[in-house]
């Protein structure tokens, strides 16, 4: 008689029934746990980056700062040589105080013209009351020399009344002048401040100094890039594929983690969803019109903000890798 097959062992089967039913569980209870919860890797912290340059060109006098150093709003960060715009400015000052002596001037020389005028005025009412007087009285008393003379003393009176007046207008037209050449002059003077000003470079916002290349004693050009400065505000930006977007919308409440910052979890929300992918604004859109395309998930920025002050503690800086969870409101 043969021997029996052995038997084959079922522990195997067990095993894997049992390994592929414990995925079976926790595939099911990770579901249960995260289907009110709209999760992604890809996302970074973001923030303001302001790229220092200089209005003017000039000569750099002094760096006020130095890497990595925070710096408040208005704090001056370079000192550029300023002495060509301070004498611009005190060349733009006298121009404005020569203006000012010509209004004076003028409102002088229109008082002048205005007594003239007055003057001129009185002769002719005196050659008009001597001509009516003249003529009021018997014709056969009078020669007629006396009638001449009196008719070409009021002629002249006419005259010189006529001048005096055009005089006037002449120094009120002067005054305008003045007056306009004085405006001119304060703009001068305030376009010479402003230049001046340029000469120190300021903060635009609290934040840290990064990427200083600038130095003392180099001509800069304006638009140069002297230095950024990272703002303190910072958000986070998650990229989240547009299948995740119908749960997600502003103000749901989210939490963060920052991969630089282990073991903390940062408590923020959803501030907005940004109206269009990450594809359409790339340097060189992908162009689907061809007989190749195949079909990618593509992924949506959603700008979640922090509600969390303890975000002010650590040195959160735009790159750093974030995890976010965003709790879907049913």
């Amino acid at each position: 008689m043969g021997i029996p097959p052995a038997k084959r062992s079922k522990r195997p089967f067990i095993i894997l029934g049992l390994v592929l039913g414990s995925v079976a569980i926790a595939g099911f209870v990770y579901y249960l746990l995260n289907r009110g919860y709209a999760t992604t890797d890809d996302a970074q912290v973001d923030g303001n980056i302001y790229q220092i340059s200089p209005k003017i060109a000039g000569q750099v006098a002094q760096v006020l700062v130095s890497d990595n150093q925070h710096v408040t709003t208005g704090q001056p960060l370079v000192q550029f040589d300023a002495r060509d715009q301070q004498a611009a400015l005190a060349k733009a000052q006298a121009g404005y105080e020569q203006a000012q002596a010509q209004i004076i001037v003028a409102q002088a020389n229109e008082a002048e013209a205005a007594a003239n005028v007055v003057v001129a005025n009185s002769a002719l009412l005196q050659a008009q009351q001597d001509y009516q007087r003249y003529h009021a009285i018997n014709q056969r008393a009078i020669s007629q020399q006396s009638l001449d003379s009196v008719t070409a003393t009021i002629s002249a009176a006419k005259a010189k009344y006529d001048a005096a007046v055009q005089q006037q207008n002449a120094m009120q037209a002067a005054i305008t002048a003045a007056q306009a050449a004085l405006a001119a002059a304060k703009v001068d003077v305030a376009n010479a401040q402003l230049q001046l000003s340029y000469t120190t470079i300021t903060a635009p916002a609290d934040g840290r100094i990064s990427q200083r290349s600038v130095r003392a004693g180099e001509v800069e050009a304006p638009g140069a890039g002297l230095m950024g400065l990272v703002g303190d505000h910072v958000w986070v930006t998650a990229n989240y594929k547009e299948t995740q977007l119908p749960g997600i919308k502003p103000g749901d409440p989210a939490t963060v983690t920052i991969d630089a910052v282990p073991g903390i979890t940062f408590k923020a929300h959803v501030d907005s969803i940004q109206a269009g992918t990450g594809a359409v604004f790339s340097l060189l859109p992908a162009q689907n019109a061809t007989g190749n395309y195949v079909k990618v998930i593509q992924r949506v920025p959603v700008k979640l903000v922090f509600d969390d002050d303890r975000v002010a503690q650590y040195n959160l800086s735009p790159g750093m890798s974030a995890e976010p969870s965003i709790t879907l409101q049913q």
